[in-house]
């Protein structure tokens, strides 16, 4: 594990837990891809690409996602809180547009239930 370094360009941590069978799959991407591990995983994360499905739960997601950020601007009393919670609603409405802009060709057709033969 890396040690904490606040001075550190890169100092968040993301861990999240995997089957055996995908930590295999995961590893033997990352040998192919001749990347170092962390930058493997930034690339895989922050460059795949993401599509909106139309549905409650989702929607219920987004919803619940802008309603703690606007209660968490509510409640900010110090500057450097407040330049936080404004990077985090960039990054946010940064990562939103980029998702809607990929599904700008989308028409009404693709939100109608089908019904099923």
């Amino acid at each position: 594990m890396a040690r904490k370094n606040e001075n550190r360009v890169r100092s968040k941590t993301v861990s999240f837990y995997v089957t055996p069978l995908e930590h295999t799959e995961i590893q033997a991407r990352i040998k192919i891809s001749g990347m170092p591990k962390g930058e493997y995983f930034i690339q895989s994360l922050l460059h795949q690409s993401i599509e909106i499905s139309v549905g409650k739960y989702q929607s219920d997601r987004l919803s619940l996602e802008l309603k703690k950020l606007r209660e968490a601007l509510e409640k900010v009393s110090d500057n450097e809180e407040i330049a936080d919670i404004i990077i985090e609603c960039q990054a946010l409405l940064k990562q939103f547009y980029l998702v809607t802009a990929d599904n700008t060709n989308l028409s009404a057709e693709d939100f109608k239930t089908k019904k099923k033969s």
